[in-house]
């Protein structure tokens, strides 16, 4: 992959987009999406309460920022802070980073959506994944590729069904409800998929 990732609300909303919780809507005030619990008060004295239903899912185009305090996700994928004008982005490459991507609330409920959307996508494990693949990718993958996100999946959905509870636990992440129709093993391995893929 090209060592210069996207920019941190492009990742974002792509995310949000190819799960299809993604609300299209324009204009509007601005909402406040996902963010760790007593960030504010502890960094600003100030609260902040997370918006509801579709208000978690607009573009980051319409986050609220407090000019001293960006979104936290937002400032770890390097975002410019808005004390100051910045002509150039920052492009740094840090661990805290991929854990934003695997951990943050909205992207790991972005993989569980995405994940649904996989498990619908086809009969076989090989046309699901080919379709997440194509999905987040924009192209299908290689033999190699697809081979190893078999055998992930396998492993994924072997790990969860010894361990019931945290499939379980895994669905929960985020204000969507995960679809009841679908098995909540097979849910979860494909969650787990979905965010490797993201």
């Amino acid at each position: 992959a090209p060592r210069r990732r996207l920019a941190g609300n492009v990742l974002r909303d792509q995310a949000l987009l190819v799960s299809g919780l993604l609300v299209d809507e324009r204009g509007g005030p601005s909402v406040k999406p996902y963010q760790p619990a007593k960030l504010w008060s502890e960094a600003s004295n100030f609260t902040y309460k997370a918006d509801r239903g579709k208000d978690l899912y607009r573009r980051s185009l319409y986050t609220y920022w407090k000019r001293t305090l960006a979104p936290p996700s937002m400032a770890v994928l390097d975002s410019a802070d808005r004390e100051q004008c910045s002509v150039r982005p920052k492009h740094t490459n840090t661990p805290l980073q991929a854990l934003t991507l695997l951990n943050e609330t909205c992207f790991f409920e972005a993989a569980r959506k995405l994940g649904e959307r996989m498990l619908a996508a086809g009969q076989s494990a090989g046309e699901q994944i080919t379709f997440a693949f194509r999905t987040v990718t924009s192209r299908s993958p290689s033999n190699r590729e697809l081979d190893l996100l078999r055998e992930a999946f396998a492993s994924y959905e072997a790990a969860f069904t010894r361990a019931p509870d945290a499939a379980k636990r895994a669905l929960h992440v985020g204000e969507s409800i995960p679809d009841r129709a679908l098995n909540t093993i097979k849910l979860a391995a494909a969650t787990a998929l979905a965010n490797v893929l993201l």
